[in-house]
């Protein structure tokens, strides 16, 4: 047996020993022309379709009533969610898409005060994440190109050590008014110790939030015990949603008890927008 096929043989015992091949029948496989099973590389990016999407989706179309119907459908996922982000149920939510969320969690978490006005971001971070950011640091009169830091890999070196990212943050410390950072980088799949990174803002005196669109579903998360302020994440690569699916949040649960509820003129720091989701259930209308 030549190498290649020790290789092709190895690939196969894992195959065969792999606890959750079962649920490849689950998925709508992509086929080729003859109907043949094609070989899907690109869950990263975009998960398979559950065959049972169909069916389900036409459980959910009530407003209020049917099996699983509209109006409380964050309340069903939230179980879930916290599970799979390692969260309590009351940190997180199911709603809008990825960006919209981050949109959001920044006008909570990013308030440029001072000598504090830096964003500290990965290198090669995905484009939508970085696209969002410079424009919120625009949106606050400052520019991206000054007021942005991208944290890259020493040359010749594809990752970040830990290390590396504490001395970023120490660095850049007493300028820093939030940092953003990925749970699974997309580009070369290092996965990151998410409480180590959150310790270091917090010695440096900033906010910290993670964009999880590459780990959800994919690897363990501990966002609750990590004590990370906030949390973004999409359900259509490892969470196999497909287009358009719900996108998701959290919020450490310190942040509902410690911020004030009612608004102030000036954009005061610890004022929160609210709204629907911002409001106990009971007294939504009144």
């Amino acid at each position: 047996m030549n190498l290649k096929e020790a290789a092709f043989a190895q690939a196969r015992s894992y195959d065969y020993a792999d606890t959750l091949a079962a649920f490849r029948s689950r998925f709508a496989l992509p086929r080729d022309e003859r109907g043949a099973e094609l070989t899907y590389l690109s869950g990263h990016s975009l998960g398979l379709m559950p065959l049972a999407a169909r069916e389900v989706l036409t459980q959910e179309l009530g407003h209020e009533h049917g099996r699983r119907p509209w109006v409380p459908y964050h309340e069903n996922l939230a179980a879930g969610l916290a599970a799979l982000t390692g969260s309590r149920a009351g940190e997180v939510v199911a709603m809008n898409s990825l960006t919209v969320n981050l949109h959001l969690m920044m006008a909570s978490f990013y308030r440029p005060v001072g000598a504090r006005t830096k964003v500290l971001i990965e290198a090669g971070a995905f484009s939508s994440d970085r696209h969002a950011v410079a424009s919120q640091i625009a949106w606050h009169g400052l520019d991206p190109a000054a007021h942005l830091i991208e944290l890259a890999p020493r040359a010749g070196e594809d990752t970040l050590p830990e290390a590396a990212i504490e001395a970023g943050i120490a660095a850049h410390g007493p300028e820093l008014a939030l940092v953003l950072w990925p749970g699974v980088q997309f580009r070369t799949g290092q996965s990151f110790d998410l409480a180590r990174i959150v310790r270091a803002a917090r010695a440096a005196g900033c906010p910290v939030g993670f964009d999880l669109a590459h780990s959800i579903g994919n690897v363990p998360i501990a966002l609750h015990a990590s004590d990370a302020d906030f949390a973004v994440w999409c359900s259509y690569k490892y969470l196999n949603g497909g287009p358009g699916a719900i996108g998701g949040c959290f919020v450490h649960e310190r942040h509902a008890r410690a911020q004030p509820r009612n608004h102030h003129a000036g954009g005061i720091p610890g004022a929160r927008r609210s709204g629907w989701w911002g409001h106990v259930s009971e007294t939504r209308f009144l």
